[in-house]
Formats: structure tokens, sequence, C-alpha cells
């Protein structure tokens, strides 16, 4: 078994889940686990598929043939990951919305060799101010020669500086 993981992209329309979902069903495919959203009136995803190595390029190619819908799909072949889940910490960011706190909080996890696994991101206002508040839920990997407590530290003063909150936690160990 190999997974794929596809991006998708394309006017928003009722069926998309429903075609690609059809055509990874009739090729042989499993799916693993997505990320979709409606931004700016374009649908997006990102999607991981599991299925047998023999049925890969006829799923390849039924999925491009989902572009004459308007919908661009890109695949790219990936091996399972198996093995002891690295360690991973949850973090949470809400605070008034403003240029640059995305680039601010992803300098410091980079600057420690630390990967963003997952970033979620959203705008809302507050509901007596009515300012616009900015929320961030960030799943990282932490590799193992970084100390944790350090990594939480430096993490909390940032929450500082920026004047946001900032709420950390240990992830559940799942998924791979």
């Amino acid at each position: 078994m190999i997974d794929l993981v596809l991006t998708l992209i394309g006017s928003d329309r009722p069926g998309i889940v429903d075609s690609v979902s059809e055509v990874v069903v009739a090729n042989g495919g499993n799916w693993l686990e997505s990320r979709m959203a409606n931004l700016a009136g374009k649908f997006a995803g990102v999607l991981r598929v599991e299925v047998s190595e023999e049925q890969a390029a006829a799923l390849e190619d039924a999925l491009g043939r989902l572009e004459t819908t308007g919908l661009k799909i890109i695949v790219e072949r990936s091996l399972a990951a198996h093995g002891p889940r690295p360690h991973t910490l949850e973090i949470e960011l809400i605070g008034l919305d403003r240029p640059g706190l995305v680039h601010e909080i992803s300098t410091l996890l980079a600057a420690q060799h630390i990967n963003v696994e997952e970033l979620a991101t959203d705008r809302s206002l507050a509901a007596h101010s009515g300012d616009r508040m900015f929320h961030a839920q960030i799943r990282v990997i932490v590799p193992e020669s970084a100390n944790v407590a350090e990594v939480r530290q430096s993490v909390e003063r940032l929450a500082d500086d920026l004047m946001v909150e900032i709420r950390l936690a240990e992830a559940p160990h799942e998924r791979r």
C-alpha cells in the first residue's frame, strides 16, 4: 500500500467532496484523513488516500479527469509513516488581529527546528468590543534534541511580547 497526498482547489459548489470520494472508492482507494474548507469562495483541501501500488496509477488518472469539472488536483506519492510518534505540542493563540502574528510564531518555531505539522487560523469579532480577534491552532513536532520546558518558556515569552494569549498542551498520540 502507498499513500497519495492530494491538494485540491476550485470554485466552491455542492458535490465536490462526493465526486472526489467517488473516484477514490471506484479505484480501490481508502480516504484516510483530510482538511477542507471554503476560503473566499474557493474550495480548498488536502487529503491523504491509501491505495495499492497496482491501482495507484489508475486512481491518479481518474483524479486528473476531475479537472474538466474545474477542480485542480495535485497528487503526490508518499510512504506511509509508521513507528513511534515524536513529541508533539498543541499551541492555541488568541489575540487582537494584526499583520505578522503567524510570522512571529513561525519564526520562533523554525529557529528551534520545530516543525509545524498542522495549522488552522481564523478571525472573528470579539463579543463585547467588536474588535477583530485572531485565533490559531497549531500542532508542532518538537525534535528530540530540544528541551520541551525551554520551548514552552520561549513560546510564553513571545505571547507576552505580542500581547496575545497562548495555551500549550501535550498533543494526544494518534494518526500515522
